[in-house]
């Protein structure tokens, strides 16, 4: 049992060691991350040596300290590739990326967390800076996420607000609960949600849902534009979004589950 402990304590320690190089950047020394986690400085040493050899890190000599290692980027793509929906699913959403003239995405649930699982974007319509692949994103202050949110049991949403709370994200990101449940009481009568400056400043959006075969709410399709783009052009960007959605909605179930469209 000591063991045990002692052993997920080092795990610990050594993922605390990675948090902490990826925060400071190339060149962090060692002594620089013993002062930063209030660990002993022969205690980082075992761990960067071990996160080294394991390619998790890497020292770098002309700095002299440690950056991420190239396992990091391994590790990344394969949760991007985990996440990403089949080539049916993309050109539902590369569609309505050319139709709206809009950065388009696709948000999922995977277990817990609303996930970011795909993208369709270019130079000239960039998606927002906060919204990655394969990365969690605040449900309460995206238009996608929203939609998602309106689709759970009263029991589930309460769990996961609980658990994530409503952290402010921008201008007007929704902060308490009742005004978000006024929100989702509307988008469930209506099938879309829309946030102006909730995710990002200057950033507004459109979303609708993606049904199942019984009609539960399996994913949402979305797209973002600037708050001036939004102003003009809301109807037709909602019109585009509802249009994908429903074509997303009546794909095949091997494309669904795939997908992460259950």
């Amino acid at each position: 049992m000591a063991q045990e402990r002692t052993g997920g304590s080092s795990i610990t320690r050594a993922l605390r060691v990675v948090e902490a190089v990826a925060a400071a950047g190339d060149g962090v020394t060692a002594k620089a991350i013993a002062r930063r986690l209030g660990c002993p400085l022969p205690t980082v040493y075992r761990a960067l040596g071990t996160l080294v050899e394991e390619g998790y890190l890497v020292r770098l000599h002309d700095v002299r300290g440690y950056g991420l290692g190239y396992r990091v980027a391994e590790l990344h793509r394969s949760l991007t590739e985990q996440v990403r929906p089949p080539a049916t699913v993309r050109a539902v959403l590369r569609d309505l990326h050319t139709a709206a003239g809009a950065a388009a995405h696709l948000m999922v649930f995977r277990d817990v967390e609303l996930v970011v699982a795909h993208v369709d974007d270019c130079a000239d319509h960039p998606r927002p800076e906060g919204m990655r692949v394969g990365e969690p994103t605040a449900a309460h202050a995206t238009a996608a996420g929203k939609v998602m949110l309106a689709g759970l049991r009263p029991g589930r949403l309460s769990e996961l607000l609980a658990r994530t709370g409503l952290p402010q994200m921008a201008p007007h990101t929704v902060g308490d609960r009742r005004t978000l449940d006024r929100e989702l009481m509307r988008i469930r009568s209506d099938g879309a949600a829309v946030e102006v400056e909730e995710f990002e400043s200057g950033i507004a959006g459109v979303a609708a849902a993606v049904l199942g075969p019984d009609g539960e709410v399996t994913g949402a399709l979305g797209v973002s534009v600037t708050r001036a783009e939004f102003s003009e052009r809301r109807w037709q960007l909602e019109r585009a979004v509802r249009t994908a959605a429903e074509r997303a909605s009546l794909l095949r179930d091997d494309d669904r589950r795939t997908a992460g469209l259950r």
